[in-house]
């Protein structure tokens, strides 16, 4: 199982914009994902910034590999 912490934006042409980051830690809240969004968008370090947080999401994946 991958756990994916993904953070949503919007860009300030109203474009969504996000970013996934691996293995996020059980039971991370709402306020610390909003730390997590608010130094990324200070941080200005992409191209095409975002600019406001527009929420966040665990995606917990399963991968099962089929052998040949």
């Amino acid at each position: 199982m991958a756990k994916t912490l993904r953070l949503k934006f919007k860009t300030d042409s109203d474009a969504s914009w996000a970013l996934s980051l691996r293995y996020p830690k059980n039971g991370i809240t709402l306020a610390e994902a909003t730390t997590a969004a608010n130094a990324v968008i200070t941080a200005g370090i992409f191209v095409k910034n975002p600019q406001t947080f527009a929420g966040a999401e665990v995606v917990d994946r399963t991968v099962t590999e089929i052998i040949v």
